[in-house]
């Protein structure tokens, strides 16, 4: 059993490499930009969501009421206990690939409304970076889908709380979209004092039917992994550990 851990380890790094690897048939079979940041215009979406920032910003500051119930990202998906350490990084995650977290859902009916309308939501959560913290340089399995990162709560210096995708480095704003192709190389700098939120989202690459076609297998491999698997069941636990504390209290 000892050896688990490190098979384990083994099988995600192949795998990622394998996804990685067609990232080029991918990119031949889109029809959005596979540049790192990609612009909003190519997004029919972006304006109405970032039309909702400020309901959305009113149903999390209600969750940051109580952070000790939110847990890190490594709590949830032991698959980034590299890039996650300590509670400098928590998420409070509403889809997994497709999959919805009806726990987390029902508290905040706003953003669930306006995210439900986006074309092939794969992946949301809100993602809360401690002031300080750098999210060390990663990249993301496919090119099946866009990154959007929507601002929530933003320093006031931010040009020290920023995004770095290949060799384009950009800073959110409040209430507005960044979008990128997490493929590429990036990480996070947060060099003030004050906390980062963002609204994290996952939507389908708009491709051809070809690509399409393609994509849609690769997730449902991906959904069917223990790269998802294992989030699902370790929120679900986290909830269920939860519930116990508040009935014993």
């Amino acid at each position: 059993m000892k050896f688990a851990p490190r098979f384990r380890s083994f099988f995600m790094s192949g795998a990622k490499i394998l996804l990685r690897g067609i990232g080029n048939f991918q990119a031949r079979h889109s029809l959005v930009d596979t540049t790192p940041f990609l612009e909003s215009s190519q997004f029919t979406w972006v304006a109405e969501l970032e039309n909702h920032w400020e309901s959305i910003q009113v149903e999390l500051n209600k969750i940051l009421e109580k952070p000790e119930e939110i847990p890190a990202f490594h709590q949830l998906s032991p698959d980034q206990k590299r890039i996650s350490k300590g509670d400098n990084w928590k998420t409070f995650p509403f889809y997994v690939f497709g999959i919805r977290l009806e726990e987390n859902a029902a508290l905040c009916p706003k953003t669930i409304q306006a995210i439900e309308k986006l074309p092939g939501l794969q992946n949301a959560w809100f993602s809360i970076l401690a002031p300080g913290y750098h999210i060390p340089p990663h990249r993301g399995p496919t090119r099946a889908v866009i990154r959007c990162h929507l601002g929530l709560i933003v320093p006031k210096e931010e040009n020290l709380c920023w995004l770095r995708v290949g060799d384009r480095i950009r800073s959110w704003k409040t209430g507005k979209c960044i979008l990128f192709d997490d493929t590429y190389e990036h990480e996070v700098h947060n060099q003030t004092h004050e906390r980062r939120v963002v609204l994290f989202l996952d939507v389908d690459r708009p491709s051809d039917w070809i690509g399409q076609l393609f994509n849609r297998l690769i997730i449902l491999l991906v959904r069917s992994s223990s790269y998802v698997r294992d989030p699902i069941k370790n929120f679900r636990d986290w909830n269920q550990r939860l519930k116990s504390t508040k009935s014993s209290n």
